[in-house]
């Protein structure tokens, strides 16, 4: 039997409920072929108690992409799967970015506690689940709204476009930093007094099989009791370069892998990426870097909003060219916005 091919990802539970979707993909399509995870630990997850803002000479550059991609320049795996957020826009030298499946939802979900939950347990302070301290929890109604939270209240993000856009609709809001996996995220939500709210991008929650119901109500194995949800619209939040998207990632010269990963790929969803990857780059940011855009294919042209706080207040643009032009869009709204 011949060797099999070694998919790189991360060890976290949505690198790897990512990675299981490639190789679940890849084994359907291509049945006689044999392929492995192969996890590697990434510089981003030994720094996951730091704070993204004040790691010291400021964040390396492929935060949670390096190592996998020194795999597969020592031909120890043989495709990366990576969040396309997190993956830089200049790819090392004999690495290239070859497909993107079918992207996910790009919106970003606020996440609170539930005042209805938080009185029921208090009024059964002998539950086997309270402890002390939990009356003191603050909650809120569901479909609450970003305009809806308290003057003041404090959000936990570190994410730089979102801080950024979360103080340009409320300039009130107290936002704080935020480590950890999302299920960690969620937990401190439900558990700290201090901390009102966090975002997270639903894509990722939706991979890690939670769901919101028609209620609000957040669900799933892991899913902290008594957590709402309310989606964000992207008019309110608009999403980072790459949200929502999977990108694999190859040698250029592996012929073999080139055309496997053909059959993986959804075009739309590429030339988009591509897009904002290029307005990103003209730029001259990284997945930290306080700007945000989303493009998408309308009719028979691409339509691309971007944002950036670089200079202070929110400046926007917004432009529309032939699809082949994904590149050229990209950097003529940097262009506009620098």
């Amino acid at each position: 039997m011949s060797d099999p091919i070694l998919i790189a990802t991360r060890g976290s539970a949505l690198a790897l409920a990512q990675a299981n979707l490639i190789a679940a993909q890849c084994r359907a399509t291509f049945p006689k072929l044999r392929f492995e995870l192969k996890i590697i630990k990434t510089t981003g997850d030994k720094l996951q108690k730091a704070s993204m803002a004040n790691v010291e000479g400021g964040l390396p550059k492929g935060l949670f992409t390096k190592e996998l991609e020194v795999a597969l320049v020592k031909g120890q795996a043989d495709l990366a799967v990576h969040s396309l957020k997190d993956l830089p826009t200049d790819l090392p030298a004999g690495l290239i970015l070859v497909a993107t499946p079918k992207r996910a939802d790009v919106r970003d979900v606020l996440i609170y506690r539930d005042a209805g939950f938080i009185k029921t347990r208090a009024a059964d302070k002998a539950s086997e689940d309270w402890t002390p301290g939990q009356d003191a929890l603050r909650g809120f109604k569901p479909q609450t709204k970003l305009k809806d939270f308290p003057k003041g209240a404090t959000v936990a993000t570190s994410s730089t476009r979102r801080k950024a856009q979360l103080l340009a609709v409320r300039p009130d809001l107290n936002i704080v930093e935020i480590r950890g996996n999302v299920t960690t995220r969620m937990q401190k939500v439900a558990e700290r007094a201090e901390l009102d709210a966090t975002v997270l991008a639903l894509a990722g929650i939706t991979r890690l099989n939670f769901t919101i119901s028609a209620d609000g109500k957040l669900h799933g194995d892991a899913v902290p009791d008594g957590l709402l949800a309310t989606v964000l619209e992207v008019d309110v939040m608009l999403p980072c370069v790459g949200q929502g998207a999977i990108g694999i990632e190859i040698r250029a010269d592996d012929e073999r892998l080139v055309k496997i990963c053909e059959r993986l790929n959804h075009f739309n969803t590429l030339k988009c990426v591509t897009a904002e990857r290029a307005f990103l780059h003209g730029m001259g940011g990284g997945c930290q870097s306080p700007v945000a855009a989303y493009a998408e294919i309308v009719g028979e042209k691409m339509l691309m909003r971007a944002v950036s706080f670089h200079h202070g207040p929110a400046r926007c643009a917004e432009g529309k060219r032939p699809i082949k032009e994904a590149i050229e869009l990209g950097e003529q709204l940097a262009a506009e916005l620098k």
